[in-house]
């Protein structure tokens, strides 16, 4: 009786060790694992080369050019304190934006903040982060060929022409709701407004204010047939799928700046008001 009873301690005694050694062994392999998922991720390259390259693209007032040919706008200002906050430089690398994400998946710059709406369709190849800023569409249109249609049934006609830039979200607003007008799409945002102020497209759809501030600029040409607010979104930085570390920095990034007021104060001067359109080249 007493050889068994040894016999039996000594085997759960075995029992026991081997369950600690595996568990030691797996705890190890964890740690192991999550280090070199840290060291992988996109936050440790910017702290290694000493720069955030940032993905964008010229839109007003998220990014423009001043007189003097340097970016200025509401994502150049947080990209900058983003920058800052991380104790590196800042490299802004201009991109068409219907390649913009494609140039992200490629390795070309590490972050988007571009003032991307974040839509599933995208959710589907990037990860996004929090709202860092929230806006609608709106609608600009020509007087002299569009101020007899009604809004919006009258533009969803084959006698209507609309323009959008490629790649954006009005873009898709418009073949959605608008099936039956024409949609030419262009790279830059300038070419859209112009396609409207000169009177080849009826109407125009793009992200507040744009619109509100080019009618305001140019009252004889220019209109809105609508005053709602258009599929209301949610704008975040949009990066690389498979980096847990960089999207929990970025996250709590904006969860700080958005506490503490910076991001909402930067986004009233950019957007509720002008007092920056004397620096824009004209």
């Amino acid at each position: 009786m007493k050889i068994r009873q040894l016999f039996s301690r000594r085997g759960f005694f075995r029992v026991g060790v081997l369950a600690c050694a595996a568990l030691i062994g797996t705890a190890a392999h964890a740690q192991d694992a999550q280090q070199a998922l840290a060291q992988g991720s996109v936050i440790e390259s910017i702290k290694k080369a000493g720069v955030l390259r940032v993905g964008m693209a010229t839109f007003v007032p998220w990014a423009m050019r001043d007189k003097n040919g340097e970016l200025i706008g509401f994502e150049i200002d947080v990209a900058r304190k983003l920058a800052e906050d991380m104790g590196v430089d800042v490299e802004y690398i201009p991109t068409a934006w219907d390649g913009i994400i494609p140039a992200l998946l490629a390795g070309k710059f590490d972050v988007i903040i571009g003032g991307m709406t974040v839509t599933p369709e995208r959710n589907l190849t990037v990860n996004f982060t929090h709202a860092y800023a929230n806006s609608s569409l709106g609608v600009m249109a020509n007087k002299k060929i569009a101020e007899g249609l009604s809004w919006p049934d009258g533009y969803n006609s084959t006698d209507v022409t609309f323009a959008c830039r490629r790649g954006a979200t009005p873009c898709s607003y418009i073949q959605t709701n608008f099936p039956k007008a024409t949609l030419r799409q262009f790279d830059d945002q300038g070419q859209v407004l112009q396609e409207v102020l000169n009177g080849n497209a009826h109407a125009l759809m793009g992200s507040q204010p744009l619109p509100a501030f080019t009618i305001y600029d140019n009252p004889e040409v220019a209109f809105s047939p609508t005053d709602e607010k258009i599929d209301p979104g949610n704008e975040g930085f949009a990066l690389r799928k498979g980096d847990p570390d960089a999207l929990n920095f970025f996250n709590n990034w904006i969860l700080i700046n958005r506490g503490n007021g910076w991001l909402e104060s930067r986004h009233a001067y950019w957007f509720g008001g002008r007092d920056w359109a004397d620096q824009i080249a004209e």
